[in-house]
């Protein structure tokens, strides 16, 4: 089989042009365009890019190069670069990219520290780092000067710059149970928190700085007064026992509450950084200014149990100070051992008219020594039976023995006088005594005697009675059934229905029948007296 032949057309020839020099090749346009891009990307990357600050801190803890945020109130202004360890290996430096709208945060007093799960005295805090991982938290400063390298807080701070309120100064005595975050309360509402505290230069206080949120801000006057506000403030005293309640969070956290010195009357508000005294309790807080105070010695022989240092001292009822210490001495002239207790007074609360020089030119130097002459005495008295605590009571004992003070020795000696209880104990101890010289072995015996001789005469009585049952008692018994019988009979007489009865009636009839009889004949009589000489008239 032969195959088709195919018929066979010669080839074009190819048209040759000449290549455009001017154009450049389709294969270059994407090169070229991601290198736009890119060039363009770098420029955004190094326009946007902020500046670079070092934030040092104790421990790196939580902390990752290149995945750690830095946050401003939940908004990524940065993010850590590196992490360093320093030369002397004290603390680790964090190198942070800042962002260019966090150019601010380079202020001299910006503050930063690491947001990780804390369990403080103030609450818990950070728990939603718990699936994020820790971050670091600023607070934007604002000063005008700027710098490269912060410390950071190892702790959160209480207040944020950007918190609305007030910073107010108290000095205390020491700390107590308050911490950085301890409440502030006022009538019972949490207004503020203490936010720093630290140790006198003299080492003799404390200084604490409380910041109150506003509005409650103007709520603190030039007047107010502040004192630790516990959970539980109980006191055991010579007045009994007290219990105060704040609030239960002040079991773990402590407080401070305040409140105007007078509600009535209307003051300015405090400014900002005013120093306030921080008393221990509210009773103490509140109460009028003592004034000048004077120290008092007395000198009581006996037993000072149940009497401790803070005792009232008071003049019936008023508190005019408080036991400062009790000690004891040895009297060498008396042989016999004392107990020396110092005192503070407040003659101040004694009055005006007391303290003052009237016109009787009476100082009250003079006025004292007149009372201490005509019987002012200290004596020990017990508060409460029940706590067994003793307070000392200034009272006027008319019967005292004759003292006198000098009000010029330092402290001045104020005499004393033993309490009732313990002349009730001197007096049963006399009692006790002449009731021991008492023959009570001889008055036994004599009463032995007189029981035996009452013996024989209850039997002899006993006999005696035995015997009027047996023979008198038979005769009593017919007297008595013969006056029964009568009785019997006189009641029988006497009845409705006996004889006598009805004559006695028919006699009585009769009587009154002679009686009309006799009125009439002496209304006639007296209507016609001739009658007794003439006779009765007959009727015409």
């Amino acid at each position: 089989m032969t195959e088709p032949t195919v018929p066979q057309h010669p080839l074009p020839e190819p048209k040759r042009e000449r290549p455009r020099s001017w154009l450049p090749s389709l294969v270059w346009l994407i090169p070229i365009v991601a290198a736009v891009v890119g060039l363009t990307l770098v420029v955004k990357i190094v326009l946007e890019r902020g500046p670079v600050i070092t934030i040092s801190f104790i421990s790196a803890e939580g902390l990752e190069a290149g995945k750690t945020k830095v946050k401003y109130k939940d908004v990524d202004i940065g993010q850590v670069q590196s992490i360093t360890l320093s030369k002397d290996r004290s603390h680790v430096v964090t190198t942070v990219q800042l962002t260019k709208e966090a150019e601010s945060f380079t202020a001299g007093d910006t503050r930063f520290w690491v947001v990780r799960p804390r369990v403080a005295a103030s609450g818990v805090s950070g728990l939603n780092t718990l699936l994020s991982g820790a971050y670091i938290g600023a607070d934007a400063g604002k000063s005008e000067e700027t710098k490269k390298e912060f410390a950071g807080l190892e702790q959160p701070p209480i207040i944020t710059r950007d918190t609305s309120g007030k910073q107010f100064v108290l000095h205390a005595s020491d700390l107590g149970s308050l911490d950085i975050g301890s409440p502030v309360f006022f009538r019972r509402i949490k207004v503020g928190q203490v936010a720093a505290f630290d140790l006198d230069r003299d080492g003799k206080g404390v200084t604490l700085r409380i910041f109150v949120n506003a509005p409650y801000d103007k709520f603190v006057s030039i007047n107010s007064r502040f004192w630790h506000a516990s959970g539980f403030d109980m006191q055991i005293n010579a007045s009994g026992f007290k219990l105060h309640t704040q609030s239960l969070a002040t079991v773990v956290l402590g407080g401070i509450a305040f409140k105007p010195m007078d509600d009535t009357e209307e003051s300015s508000a405090a400014g900002e950084n005013t120093s306030f005294r921080l008393a221990d309790d509210e009773t103490s807080a509140l109460k009028e200014p003592d004034g000048r105070s004077q120290s008092v010695l007395l000198y009581f022989n006996q037993s000072v149990r149940g009497l401790e240092p803070g005792a009232a001292v008071d003049f019936r009822g008023v508190v005019l100070g408080e036991v400062k210490s009790i000690g004891i001495e040895y009297d060498d002239k008396a042989r016999q051992f004392m107990m020396p207790v110092l005192v503070e007074l407040f003659p101040d609360r004694l009055g005006r008219k007391f303290n003052e020089q009237q016109q009787s030119n009476h100082t009250p130097k003079e006025r004292l020594r007149y009372l201490v002459a005509h019987g002012l005495r200290a004596q020990l008295r017990s508060g409460s039976l029940l706590t067994g605590q003793l307070y000392i009571a200034l009272d006027i004992f008319p019967n005292a023995p004759l003292a006198q003070i000098d009000i010029d020795h330092a402290p001045p000696v104020f005499p004393t006088i033993p309490n009732s209880l313990d002349e009730i104990q001197t007096q049963i101890a006399d009692v006790t005594r002449k009731l021991s010289k008492v023959p009570f072995d001889k008055i036994g015996e004599d009463l032995r005697k007189t029981l035996a001789t009452l013996n024989r005469t209850l039997s002899s009585a006993e006999q005696t009675m035995n015997k009027l049952n047996n023979d008198v008692a038979p005769e009593i018994t017919a007297a008595m059934r013969d006056a029964r019988k009568t009785l019997n009979a006189a009641e029988r007489t006497l009845s409705d229905d006996a004889p006598l009865q009805q004559d006695v009636r028919q006699t009585m009839q009769e009587l009154s029948r002679a009686a009309a009889s006799i009125r009439v004949l002496t209304d006639y009589l007296q209507q016609h007296p001739e009658s007794l000489i003439r006779g009765k008239q007959e009727d015409k």
